[in-house]
């Protein structure tokens, strides 16, 4: 899987360089995503803006991605999808956005809620 990976002060931000996701490369993005839980800042964007098509298990590894990293309290946001998959009901359970500016927005934006919501569980 081809992959430039771009890591900023709060995010990372992994662009796939492929034409097509496909179930065999399930595994690889599960590994590929997960090694930034372990890692500062945990927040992933992923985006797909050279992506034609993602096949329907790669959707479901995403949103199961996406509840992990929820989990965690690190943000998971997805850019750039093709629109044959924006269509999908699983991408309608993801964070998506149709720029990568957007998704870097709700990154910043969780991350401020996150800020707040632990300073105010200190009262």
């Amino acid at each position: 899987m081809k992959v430039k990976i771009d890591t900023r002060e709060k995010f990372h931000v992994i662009s796939f360089e492929e034409a097509a996701i496909t179930a065999n490369m399930t595994a690889s993005l599960r590994d590929l995503a997960t090694q930034f839980l372990d890692k500062d800042p945990k927040n992933l964007i992923l985006n797909f803006k050279e992506t034609e098509l993602i096949d329907h298990e790669i959707l479901e590894e995403l949103t199961s991605l996406h509840q992990l990293f929820y989990e965690q309290s690190a943000s998971f946001v997805v850019c750039e999808l093709p629109e044959t998959v924006r269509k999908n009901e699983l991408a309608e359970q993801l964070n998506a956005t149709p720029t990568e500016s957007e998704a870097w927005d709700i990154v910043q934006m969780e991350e401020i809620e996150r800020e707040l919501f632990n300073d105010d569980s200190s009262y």
